[in-house]
């Protein structure tokens, strides 16, 4: 799973890279999807680690609530990114290949839906963890 997480690291990187404007000979974009419905309303956002930039995350952690399973940083994109990318574990390769299930996040808001990473997002880059089953800390994984 590990491999097949940092695979997808290169296409995600693309939602931190600034893009050049459509030309006029490229097709706009049909519909924009719907908004997402997050676990957490915004009113239940707290301050707990600082804030020092975004990560991405996928909707199951975001919106369907699952716990932090696997979590890397790798060197960031830009200065607004922090390199951190956040994974349930459970997500299949067809899930990681549509980027309309990933989003970019501040570390703070993620801490918020399992702040079980809050003892590991100072780590610096490039580093990997994952979850020990059945308790709310990581173990670092090559």
């Amino acid at each position: 799973m590990r491999r097949r997480l940092l695979l997808l690291a290169c296409a995600l990187r693309a939602l931190f890279v600034s893009r050049p404007a459509l030309s006029s000979e490229e097709p706009k974009p049909s519909a924009t999807p719907a908004p997402k419905k997050f676990a957490l309303p915004g009113e239940a956002i707290r301050d707990l680690v600082p804030m020092f930039g975004g990560a991405l995350a996928t909707d199951r952690i975001m919106v369907d609530a699952q716990k932090v399973g696997y979590m890397y940083r790798e060197k960031p994109a830009n200065p607004q990114d922090t390199g951190w990318r956040f994974f349930s574990g459970d997500e299949d390769q067809a899930y990681l290949d549509d980027l309309r299930h990933t989003g970019i996040y501040a570390v703070n808001t993620v801490a918020n839906y399992d702040p079980d990473i809050i003892p590991y997002v100072a780590t610096a880059a490039p580093c990997a963890f994952e979850k020990i089953p059945g308790t709310t800390t990581y173990r670092r994984v090559e």
